[in-house]
């Protein structure tokens, strides 16, 4: 035993495994020394010994030994409870069923599927007759809806005679940006064949054909909402506390406004009061010494909180930030080639900048259904004076 002690004075178990050995073949050699037991029962005796008490000193540390020993191994394993959520407000209680239920519910069938196409435009459309060509053939497939906010536009297409609706004033920047795209949505939603719901703008032209984007969009069940997190000055800078304990600041999202959505979604915008009223409240140019617009920052913040699965974290419409100005770049008759198109056209990373000073760089690649694909079907902002030129390269670019 005092060897033991000297070579094992650290290993409590293993000694006093060792001791009741010994104590086993001591005892047993002068009680019946006519007896020899076999050597496997000590080696089995010694085993069994080493193993509980091992067991009862370093306590088992998964989850299946905790049924076999006793609660004080187990003690240690146990989660410590989530610190006690807040309680909710009616509305916050009222907002949450509705919204599960939405997303709980299956899609609408529908033997004629539909996009619905929402120009948001000041008057205008000054590229009417490339979108006439681009529809062309597939009048079963698509429905057309337009917002006019300054004047009401006169038509050179067909496809856009009589599908102009009730507009109001819209001010970049403002809650009324946003209440113009809702207007959009609900007159969208009458139609039960309407599927996917494009927001384009007046400097917007297609990068595809049409099958190209139906089958895009048909076959995919995500919405194309950009959403980022960007902690600089115009990301997280702009959100308001105001917003607590609804919206909170690691929640806070931004991105394009130009989204294309699936009808769940679109429902799930026509049913939140509790989020948008937060925005058209709080998220303001000039509040608080911050300019927000709600525009970019609801629809990102609101899917982020509610279905952050359900989006693609990317616009299907592209427009070029590089110049690093208040406003995109803009493309003039002369910047309208073939490549330029194939270019944007063949895109398939999308790249978010961060505000701050880091001014972090965040690529993701754009998956459709798993498979890298082209991020863009739409691109803008491109000057009326760009019409020929996009018209004479159409059926070019847009060859899949």
């Amino acid at each position: 035993m005092i060897c033991c002690y000297d070579i094992c004075l650290n290993e409590d178990s293993l000694c006093m495994a060792a001791g009741i050995r010994d104590l086993l073949v001591m005892s047993g050699s002068r009680q019946r020394p006519h007896i020899k037991r076999p050597i496997w029962i000590i080696v089995l005796v010694s085993l069994v010994s080493i193993f509980l008490i091992s067991a009862y000193v370093y306590p088992p540390r998964s989850s299946t030994a905790c049924y076999i020993f006793s609660s004080r191994g187990c003690t240690m394993l146990e989660q410590p409870e989530p610190p006690p959520s807040r309680e909710l407000s009616d509305n916050e209680n009222i907002a949450q069923v509705v919204i599960k239920e939405l997303l709980k519910a299956p899609p609408v069938q529908s033997k004629t599927p539909k996009i619905a196409f929402m120009f948001l435009t000041p008057g205008a459309l000054p590229f009417e007759k490339l979108w006439d060509k681009f529809f062309h053939g597939h009048d079963e497939r698509f429905s057309v809806y337009v917002h006019a906010s300054s004047e009401k536009p006169v038509h050179a297409s067909r496809y856009f005679v009589g599908r102009d609706i009730h507009s109001d004033k819209v001010a970049w920047g403002k809650i009324s940006m946003l209440d113009a795209e809702k207007r959009l949505l609900a007159h969208a939603l009458l139609d039960p064949d309407n599927q996917q719901f494009v927001l384009l703008s007046d400097s917007c032209v297609p990068l595809h054909n049409f099958d190209y984007v139906y089958n895009y969009l048909m076959y995919t069940n995500v919405s194309y909402i950009d959403c980022f997190e960007d902690p600089g000055p115009h990301g997280s800078g702009r959100y308001s506390e105001h917003m607590m304990p609804e919206v909170q600041k690691k929640d806070f999202r931004k991105g394009a406004q130009w989204f294309s959505m699936k009808r769940q979604h679109a429902i799930i915008i026509m049913a939140d009061h509790l989020y948008y009223s937060k925005f058209k409240l709080y998220c303001k140019p000039n509040m608080d010494g911050r300019n927000c617009y709600a525009d970019e920052h609801y629809l990102p913040t609101l899917f982020h909180m509610i279905d952050p699965g359900g989006i693609a974290n990317w616009s299907v419409t592209h427009v070029d930030w590089s110049e690093g100005k208040w406003h995109p770049k803009v493309y003039r008759a002369h910047d309208v080639t073939f490549e330029l198109l194939k270019s944007i056209a063949s895109v398939d990373e999308s790249v978010h900048v961060s505000s701050n000073e880091k001014k972090k760089v965040m690529v993701q690649p754009c998956l459709w259904n798993g498979m890298k694909r082209p991020c863009y079907l739409f691109a803008r902002k491109f000057y009326p004076e760009t019409l020929d030129r996009l018209m004479y390269l159409f059926s070019n670019y847009t060859r899949v």
